[in-house]
Protein backbone atom coordinates (compact mmCIF):
# COMPACT_ATOMS: atom_id res chain seq x y z
CA UNK A 1 0.00 0.00 0.00
CA UNK A 2 0.96 3.48 -0.41
CA UNK A 3 2.69 5.20 2.36
CA UNK A 4 0.25 7.72 4.41
CA UNK A 5 0.92 11.05 3.88
CA UNK A 6 1.14 12.73 7.48
CA UNK A 7 3.09 16.09 6.80
CA UNK A 8 -0.38 17.64 6.95
CA UNK A 9 -1.42 16.42 10.56
CA UNK A 10 -0.11 17.71 14.40
CA UNK A 11 2.67 16.94 15.20
CA UNK A 12 2.30 15.84 18.86
CA UNK A 13 -0.91 13.30 17.75
CA UNK A 14 1.33 11.92 15.23
CA UNK A 15 4.21 11.02 17.24
CA UNK A 16 1.25 9.05 19.57
CA UNK A 17 1.06 6.50 16.50
CA UNK A 18 3.83 4.93 17.11
CA UNK A 19 2.52 3.45 20.28
CA UNK A 20 1.88 -0.17 20.35
CA UNK A 21 -1.89 -1.45 20.79
CA UNK A 22 -3.22 -4.67 21.87
CA UNK A 23 -4.38 -6.70 18.65
CA UNK A 24 -6.99 -8.95 19.74
CA UNK A 25 -9.79 -12.13 17.78
CA UNK A 26 -12.87 -11.08 18.57
CA UNK A 27 -13.51 -12.75 21.80
CA UNK A 28 -10.87 -10.34 23.10
CA UNK A 29 -7.93 -12.83 23.81
CA UNK A 30 -4.70 -11.15 22.82
CA UNK A 31 -3.17 -12.16 19.48
CA UNK A 32 -0.27 -9.81 19.23
CA UNK A 33 0.46 -5.72 18.93
CA UNK A 34 0.53 -3.53 16.18
CA UNK A 35 0.89 0.54 15.78
CA UNK A 36 -1.98 2.92 16.69
CA UNK A 37 -1.21 4.30 13.14
CA UNK A 38 -2.03 0.59 11.91
CA UNK A 39 -4.98 0.27 13.85
CA UNK A 40 -6.48 3.12 12.69
CA UNK A 41 -6.00 2.86 8.96
CA UNK A 42 -9.44 1.77 7.29
CA UNK A 43 -7.20 0.08 5.05
CA UNK A 44 -6.04 -2.80 8.05
CA UNK A 45 -9.59 -2.12 9.69
CA UNK A 46 -11.14 -3.89 6.57
CA UNK A 47 -8.77 -6.74 6.74
CA UNK A 48 -9.57 -7.52 10.57
CA UNK A 49 -7.08 -5.95 12.89
CA UNK A 50 -9.10 -5.39 15.82
CA UNK A 51 -8.03 -3.72 18.93
CA UNK A 52 -8.50 -3.09 22.74
CA UNK A 53 -9.59 0.01 23.53
CA UNK A 54 -11.76 1.94 26.66
CA UNK A 55 -14.31 4.47 27.37
CA UNK A 56 -14.17 6.05 30.58
CA UNK A 57 -17.72 7.85 31.83
CA UNK A 58 -16.58 10.22 35.06
CA UNK A 59 -19.63 11.33 37.22
CA UNK A 60 -19.62 14.16 39.65
CA UNK A 61 -21.08 13.69 43.01
CA UNK A 62 -23.82 15.96 41.51
CA UNK A 63 -24.25 12.87 38.93
CA UNK A 64 -23.66 15.05 36.06
CA UNK A 65 -21.02 13.71 33.36
CA UNK A 66 -17.77 14.71 32.35
CA UNK A 67 -17.34 15.10 28.19
CA UNK A 68 -15.01 16.20 26.31
CA UNK A 69 -14.63 17.93 22.78
CA UNK A 70 -12.12 16.13 21.05
CA UNK A 71 -9.48 18.86 19.90
CA UNK A 72 -9.13 19.87 16.11
CA UNK A 73 -5.47 18.36 16.23
CA UNK A 74 -6.86 14.88 16.78
CA UNK A 75 -6.32 12.42 13.56
CA UNK A 76 -9.71 11.02 13.62
CA UNK A 77 -12.79 12.09 14.73
CA UNK A 78 -11.51 15.64 15.35
CA UNK A 79 -13.84 18.51 16.97
CA UNK A 80 -16.45 15.71 18.04
CA UNK A 81 -18.37 15.83 21.36
CA UNK A 82 -17.65 12.37 23.39
CA UNK A 83 -17.51 11.03 26.87
CA UNK A 84 -15.12 11.80 29.28
CA UNK A 85 -11.95 9.93 28.11
CA UNK A 86 -11.41 7.32 25.24
CA UNK A 87 -8.16 5.89 24.34
CA UNK A 88 -6.20 2.28 24.33
CA UNK A 89 -3.87 0.25 26.67
CA UNK A 90 -0.75 -0.07 25.40
CA UNK A 91 1.18 -3.68 24.87
CA UNK A 92 2.72 -2.81 27.82
CA UNK A 93 3.29 -5.52 30.87
CA UNK A 94 0.76 -2.99 33.12
CA UNK A 95 -1.69 -2.65 30.83
CA UNK A 96 -1.72 -6.39 29.09
CA UNK A 97 -2.65 -7.49 32.60
CA UNK A 98 -6.33 -8.88 32.28
CA UNK A 99 -6.66 -10.01 35.84
CA UNK A 100 -9.96 -7.99 36.78
CA UNK A 101 -9.34 -5.43 33.74
CA UNK A 102 -6.65 -4.32 35.80
CA UNK A 103 -4.68 -3.27 32.78
CA UNK A 104 -7.17 -1.51 31.16
CA UNK A 105 -7.79 0.46 34.36
CA UNK A 106 -4.42 1.49 34.89
CA UNK A 107 -4.48 2.37 30.99
CA UNK A 108 -7.49 4.67 31.65
CA UNK A 109 -5.49 6.55 34.49
CA UNK A 110 -2.90 7.64 32.90
CA UNK A 111 -4.81 9.06 29.63
CA UNK A 112 -7.46 10.82 32.09
CA UNK A 113 -4.16 12.02 33.59
CA UNK A 114 -2.38 12.44 29.92
CA UNK A 115 -5.54 14.20 28.49
CA UNK A 116 -7.27 16.26 31.26
CA UNK A 117 -4.73 16.79 34.07
CA UNK A 118 -6.78 14.96 36.50
CA UNK A 119 -4.04 13.74 38.96
CA UNK A 120 -3.95 9.64 39.04
CA UNK A 121 -4.49 9.83 42.81
CA UNK A 122 -7.81 11.22 42.46
CA UNK A 123 -8.73 8.31 40.36
CA UNK A 124 -7.56 5.58 41.74
CA UNK A 125 -7.72 2.05 40.57
CA UNK A 126 -10.31 0.41 42.84
CA UNK A 127 -13.02 3.20 42.00
CA UNK A 128 -12.74 2.50 38.16
CA UNK A 129 -15.51 0.48 37.59
CA UNK A 130 -15.34 -1.62 34.70
CA UNK A 131 -18.96 -3.06 33.34
CA UNK A 132 -19.25 -4.75 30.38
CA UNK A 133 -17.26 -4.12 26.48
CA UNK A 134 -18.55 -3.17 23.31
CA UNK A 135 -17.38 -4.46 19.88
CA UNK A 136 -18.00 -1.95 16.91
CA UNK A 137 -16.30 -0.68 13.75
CA UNK A 138 -16.40 3.01 12.43
CA UNK A 139 -14.75 5.44 9.63
CA UNK A 140 -13.60 8.70 10.70
CA UNK A 141 -12.87 10.11 7.05
CA UNK A 142 -11.91 8.04 3.94
CA UNK A 143 -8.13 7.06 5.76
CA UNK A 144 -8.71 6.30 9.43
CA UNK A 145 -11.07 4.45 11.75
CA UNK A 146 -11.94 2.44 14.49
CA UNK A 147 -12.31 -1.39 15.00
CA UNK A 148 -12.15 -2.09 18.54
CA UNK A 149 -13.81 -4.12 21.62
CA UNK A 150 -14.00 -1.12 23.84
CA UNK A 151 -14.34 -1.38 27.93
CA UNK A 152 -16.72 0.56 29.53
CA UNK A 153 -15.37 2.07 33.02
CA UNK A 154 -17.34 3.93 35.48
CA UNK A 155 -16.20 6.36 37.86
CA UNK A 156 -17.72 8.94 39.95
CA UNK A 157 -15.72 11.33 41.99
CA UNK A 158 -15.27 15.02 42.02
CA UNK A 159 -12.11 15.92 40.26
CA UNK A 160 -10.24 18.77 39.73
CA UNK A 161 -9.19 19.01 35.59
CA UNK A 162 -6.19 20.65 33.52
CA UNK A 163 -7.24 19.98 30.03
CA UNK A 164 -4.71 19.59 27.18
CA UNK A 165 -5.63 21.41 24.29
CA UNK A 166 -3.41 19.50 21.88
CA UNK A 167 -6.09 17.16 23.43
CA UNK A 168 -9.43 18.61 24.30
CA UNK A 169 -10.95 21.43 22.69
CA UNK A 170 -13.35 22.00 25.27
CA UNK A 171 -15.03 20.05 28.23
CA UNK A 172 -18.24 20.60 30.15
CA UNK A 173 -20.29 18.95 32.58
CA UNK A 174 -24.17 18.01 31.46
CA UNK A 175 -27.34 16.32 32.74
CA UNK A 176 -29.39 13.70 31.29
CA UNK A 177 -31.76 15.91 29.47
CA UNK A 178 -28.31 17.59 28.39
CA UNK A 179 -26.87 15.03 26.35
CA UNK A 180 -30.65 13.56 25.04
CA UNK A 181 -30.17 17.15 23.77
CA UNK A 182 -26.89 16.72 22.03
CA UNK A 183 -28.04 13.47 20.43
CA UNK A 184 -31.10 15.20 18.65
CA UNK A 185 -28.53 18.16 17.53
CA UNK A 186 -25.94 15.21 16.21
CA UNK A 187 -29.54 13.47 14.51
CA UNK A 188 -29.60 16.93 12.83
CA UNK A 189 -26.02 17.50 11.95
CA UNK A 190 -25.75 20.49 14.42
CA UNK A 191 -23.20 19.20 15.87
CA UNK A 192 -20.95 15.86 15.64
CA UNK A 193 -20.20 13.32 18.73
CA UNK A 194 -18.11 10.24 18.35
CA UNK A 195 -19.89 6.91 17.54
CA UNK A 196 -19.06 4.86 20.52
CA UNK A 197 -20.41 7.71 21.98
CA UNK A 198 -23.46 7.44 20.18
CA UNK A 199 -23.43 3.57 20.54
CA UNK A 200 -23.30 3.58 24.47
CA UNK A 201 -25.39 6.46 25.20
CA UNK A 202 -28.56 4.64 22.66
CA UNK A 203 -27.93 1.69 24.46
CA UNK A 204 -27.12 1.43 27.85
CA UNK A 205 -26.26 4.93 29.18
CA UNK A 206 -29.45 6.18 30.82
CA UNK A 207 -29.89 3.12 32.48
CA UNK A 208 -26.67 2.94 34.07
CA UNK A 209 -27.10 6.64 34.55
CA UNK A 210 -30.29 5.86 36.78
CA UNK A 211 -28.49 3.50 38.87
CA UNK A 212 -25.02 5.08 39.37
CA UNK A 213 -25.46 3.97 43.04
CA UNK A 214 -25.91 0.24 42.24
CA UNK A 215 -23.71 -0.41 38.95
CA UNK A 216 -22.97 -3.72 39.77
CA UNK A 217 -26.30 -4.89 38.80
CA UNK A 218 -24.92 -3.88 35.50
CA UNK A 219 -21.76 -5.61 35.23
CA UNK A 220 -21.17 -7.88 32.68
CA UNK A 221 -17.73 -9.18 31.84
CA UNK A 222 -18.42 -12.87 29.77
CA UNK A 223 -20.37 -10.58 27.11
CA UNK A 224 -19.29 -8.12 24.72
CA UNK A 225 -22.36 -6.43 23.05
CA UNK A 226 -22.00 -6.32 19.24
CA UNK A 227 -22.49 -3.10 17.77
Amino acid sequence: MPEINTDHLDEQQVQLLAEMCILIDENDNKIGAETKKNCHLNEKVEKGLLHRAFSVFLFNTDNKLLLQQRSDAKISFPGCFTNTCYSHPLSNPGELDENDAIGVRRAAQRRLKAELGIPMEQVPLEEINYLTRIHYKAQSDSIWGEYEIDYILFVRKNVTLDPDPNEIKSYCYVSKEEVEEMLKKAASSEIKITPWFQCIAEAFLFTWWDNLNNLNQFADHGKIHRM
